[in-house]
């Protein structure tokens, strides 16, 4: 295999690694706790989504972008010196807002103030290793981190409270921390941190920030938004679904990131879409067939995977399975767009993520969480739809390579 594909197979793995941890993450901190402690977990890792999402979005995609391999070295210094700095700024942030907030939620999240710097900037090196062209340091890294966590939360007692289940899952990322750092000190030895780029005005993270905050992190903060205003069970219930269909976003994540080089080289339009469509009616078809295995799962087999949490999580699997469904072909019709019209998908994903968020929150006031799941569907097909249609209504022209992500 040529360097290119191992280096290929290295980034899917890496992905695997990192998506496996998140999964088992969650499905570790659901066996231990009970179905409030969950809750309560819950609401910090989607916080913590948002975060590292936003720092993807603001660091990790411009660092990407660098190609002169001169100014590797500075960059990936600077973006991991920022990195670090703009987390501690943000742990006390939460670390404030944890002390202020009541019950187990505020100690929770003060506990994720206090390991945040830990595993944002873990996670981080991850794209100084891919603009280096070096993923299996990122894969050397990631599962390291993945036998790290598995092995802490493993050993936690049942009903340990999520306060210590977040400060076990942030200081188990040191290892990984401290590999990952000196697996990059070969590229950055003698290089010089700059940290001025990052506080510009016109900062192109700033471009990425808002397609992430519109596309990804509006539906995350409803979510949240659910646990803080009406109750931190509704969290509960979806995280815990969502969980389950965790190897999809492996796929979906894949798809997106090196599907566009290959379909650049598709001779039109024609060819483009033919091809993604076929791709997101199998993913369409994957999200349906996992629904459909999981909603057959027998409780005793459920309650192994997310413990007390299941009975909440399994009422809105139908409804989360069937937005997998419609995000397959979502985002092969987003992907398209980015191959064929790059600058046609910020507008959709404002428009119908924000009514994704709308849905979500008029289907809990009128249903519940059931409502809330079902919002996501609809806010989703919404999406897949508009997509599909500015593909249909594009010109034949030929592809322009560039990238895609999840639409959710």
């Amino acid at each position: 295999m040529s360097r290119r594909g191992l280096a290929a197979v290295a980034s899917v793995l890496d992905q695997a690694a990192s998506s496996a941890t998140n999964i088992l993450v969650l499905v570790l901190a659901a066996r231990l706790s009970s179905v409030s402690g969950f809750a309560a977990f819950s609401m910090v890792y989607v916080a913590f989504s948002v975060l590292l999402g936003l720092n993807m979005a603001y660091v990790g995609q411009t660092v990407v972008l660098e190609k002169t391999a001169e100014r590797l070295g500075p960059v990936c210094r600077s973006a991991a010196a920022f990195t670090g700095a703009a987390s501690a700024a943000a742990g006390l942030v939460l670390a404030a807002a944890g002390a202020l907030l009541p019950g187990a939620v505020g100690t929770a999240f003060l506990a994720l103030g206090c390991v945040l710097p830990l595993v944002l900037l873990q996670d981080g090196l991850r794209y100084c290793f891919s603009a280096l062209r070096t993923p299996q340091r990122a894969l050397a890294a990631d599962t390291l981190r993945l036998v790290c966590v598995v092995a802490a939360l493993a050993v936690q007692p049942a009903g340990a409270s999520a306060a210590r289940l977040v400060l076990v899952w942030g200081l188990s990322a040191l290892p990984a921390l401290l590999l990952g750092l000196w697996l990059l000190r070969p590229y950055v030895r003698g290089a010089r941190a700059d940290l001025r780029p990052y506080l510009r005005r016109g900062h192109l993270g700033q471009r990425f920030v808002v397609e992430f905050a519109v596309g990804n992190g509006s539906s995350q903060l409803a979510v949240l938004g659910l646990g803080t205003f009406a109750t931190p069970l509704a969290v509960g219930a979806l995280r815990g679904a969502t969980t389950l269909f965790g190897p999809l976003n492996v796929l979906f994540n894949s798809a997106s990131a090196f599907a566009p080089p290959v379909l650049g080289r598709l001779p039109g339009k024609r060819a483009v879409v033919r091809a993604t469509l076929v791709l997101g009616l199998v993913l369409g078809a994957l999200g349906a067939g996992v629904a459909a295995a999981l909603y057959a799962l027998p409780d005793r087999w459920g309650r192994q995977l997310l413990g007390d949490t299941w009975p909440a999580a399994s009422a809105v699997l139908p409804a989360t399975g069937a937005q997998y469904a419609v995000m397959g072909l979502g985002t092969c019709a987003l992907l398209t767009l980015r191959v064929l019209a790059p600058k046609a998908t910020l507008s959709l994903q404002v428009v119908f993520s924000l009514l994704s968020v709308a849905f979500l929150l008029a289907g809990y006031a009128a249903w519940g969480v059931t409502g809330a799941a079902w919002g996501l569907v609809l806010g989703s097909a919404l999406k897949a739809t508009a997509a599909w249609w500015r593909v249909h209504r594009l010109p034949a022209a030929g592809p322009v390579c560039g990238a895609a992500r999840p639409v959710e």
